[in-house]
């Protein structure tokens, strides 16, 4: 029988597990130089560098989430507005959503 318990700690060793991330080789080979100068990981410079890129650019992502809630009102029109990027009004004029 299994507890509750060792069904959280299956969870969360789940989650800790890492997933490999592909980059070209020129990219690789700048990760590699930077982690190495820098005195840390590869895996940490990686890390580090998306946190600071997602902050500098957490207005935009703000911005663009927004919208996309803005787009999607539950109806299938503006799902497919989202997905297909044509205007709920083109859709529309193209013969609308059955």
């Amino acid at each position: 029988m299994v507890t509750s318990m060792e069904v959280v700690m299956e969870a969360d060793a789940r989650a800790k597990r890492q997933a490999p991330l592909k980059v070209d080789p020129e990219t690789d080979e700048l990760i590699s130089q930077g982690a190495h100068f820098l005195g840390m990981t590869k895996k940490d410079l990686v890390a580090d560098a998306v946190r600071a890129y997602l902050a500098e650019r957490r207005e935009e992502i703000h911005n663009a989430m927004t919208e996309a809630m803005r787009v999607l009102d539950g109806t299938t029109k503006s799902r497919i507005a989202l997905i297909t990027t044509v205007s709920s009004q083109d859709i529309d004029r193209l013969g609308g959503v059955r």
